[in-house]
């Protein structure tokens, strides 16, 4: 089986290049690409001039079963992946109940297998019902297929239990991702310190709580030699920390959300509650360190930390509405903005996007290299286009940025080689 794409703009995070050519397909890895004459056989695939990239690999998206299957489901998720370039979604453990043991894993393993038509690689929970008491079976739950351990925004606050999962962590290779916050100054928080929080009369948090948790966190890795990963730096405050661990030699990497490289707190206009999201929207100037950080490599991974929530959960006072936004399909569009804004080149984007959260987890994805697999997305990054949230494939509709004028569309996407959105 083969399929070939011609006319291409490859843009390869690998090498750094964005540069016209073809690549072939075989059996569903890559087997070759250049930028001579293409060879002779096989399906066509005429790109147009248009780009193709490696699939986004998506780290913290949450698919709501078990639980609340009528904000999410795996196959609602699975086609909105498809149609926004999402070739592997690597799901939150965050459901009712969370997942913590391997029977729930298996269960939902199986369901994102018949429903999705994407990869899907489920993290579960560092401790029991994401309680920060006891530690969950790591083991036992990486021998079920979980990737990494996470209790998302329920920051473990007993120091010890933490310092316990992570020397276990260690000791069986697994990946720690944290949500480096104080959990004591961010509880109950609505939106960032400042002028504007005031102005609103929002309960805020300050900038200094997210570097606060990731000094801890940071000492604990320095103390247990454990891998870890910060899910979302999003304060010029946490960068300094970031890099002195880095530059120390300590295993951590870092993500960002779309939504804190794309918005900023005045964003949150008046109580717009689709704009609530955790953690809260920052200032303008902490937005721009993170897209800087994100341009120097300091800042390695960008998510969409799709978060479904149902109307009745968003349509209350700001302070009482739940955080989170979907995004697998905006993420791509919203994040060209920083294309189209030249803060950074499209292989810095998917560096960002595939190549490096790919090799966090140890997956042989994110690349056009030959034996890489096929996972492939097609897209324009100048088509205009006003977003309709009616129009998105997620069951939930709480994005951002509904009605908001945005450039860049996802023409196809293939998974190992099989094409699962745009027309054959």
């Amino acid at each position: 089986m083969k399929t070939l794409f011609t006319n291409a703009r490859l843009v390869d995070p690998e090498a750094g290049t964005d540069a016209p050519g073809w690549l072939l397909v075989e059996d569903g890895v890559i087997g070759g690409r250049g930028n001579d004459a293409p060879p002779e056989g096989g399906e066509r695939v005429d790109c147009g001039g248009k780009c193709l990239a490696p699939g986004i690999v998506d780290i913290g998206v949450k698919v709501c079963e078990p639980g609340e299957r009528h904000k999410e489901s795996y196959r609602s998720a699975g086609l909105a992946a498809a149609a926004g370039g999402v070739t592997t979604m690597v799901t939150r453990p965050d459901t009712t109940p969370a997942i913590d043991n391997p029977e729930t894993l298996e269960f939902v393993a199986r369901r994102a297998n018949a429903a999705a038509p994407v990869n899907v690689l489920p993290m579960a929970a560092l401790t029991k019902g994401r309680e920060g008491r006891e530690m969950t079976e790591i083991g036992f739950l990486m021998d079920a297929g979980a990737v990494a351990f996470t209790d998302c925004d329920r920051v473990v606050s007993d120091t010890k239990v933490l310092s316990r999962a992570l020397i276990y962590a260690r000791g069986c290779g697994a990946l720690v991702i944290a949500h480096p916050q104080d959990r004591g100054l961010s509880a109950a928080a609505a939106a960032t310190s400042g002028k504007f929080a005031s102005l609103k009369g929002l309960p805020a948090v300050s900038p200094m709580a997210e570097r606060m948790g990731l000094d801890r966190d940071i000492a604990l890795i320095e103390m247990t030699q454990a891998r870890y990963h910060a899910d979302q730096i999003t304060t010029a405050r946490a960068l300094p920390a970031l890099e002195r661990a880095k530059r120390n030699g300590l295993d951590i990497t870092a993500g960002t959300s779309v939504h804190h490289l794309t918005l900023n707190e005045f964003d949150v206009a008046d109580y717009r509650t689709f704009f609530k999201v955790k953690p809260p929207l920052r200032s303008e100037d902490d937005r721009q360190a993170v897209v800087a950080a994100l341009r120097e490599g300091l800042i390695d991974i960008i998510s969409s930390m799709h978060t479904p929530q149902d109307e009745e959960s968003k349509r209350l006072p700001y302070e009482e509405a739940a955080s989170g936004a979907v995004a697998l399909e905006t993420l791509l569009p919203a994040v060209l903005r920083l294309y189209h804004s030249a803060d950074l080149t499209l292989p810095q984007l998917f560096r960002a996007l595939s190549l490096n959260p790919a090799r966090r987890l140890g997956l042989d994805a994110g690349r056009l290299a030959k034996g890489a697999p096929a996972d492939l997305v097609l897209f324009d990054p100048e088509t205009p286009f006003v977003l309709d949230r009616w129009q998105l494939r997620s069951k939930s509709k709480n994005t951002p940025f509904d009605g908001q004028r945005m450039q860049g569309r996802v023409l196809g996407t293939w998974v190992g080689g099989k094409r699962v959105h745009g027309a054959a």
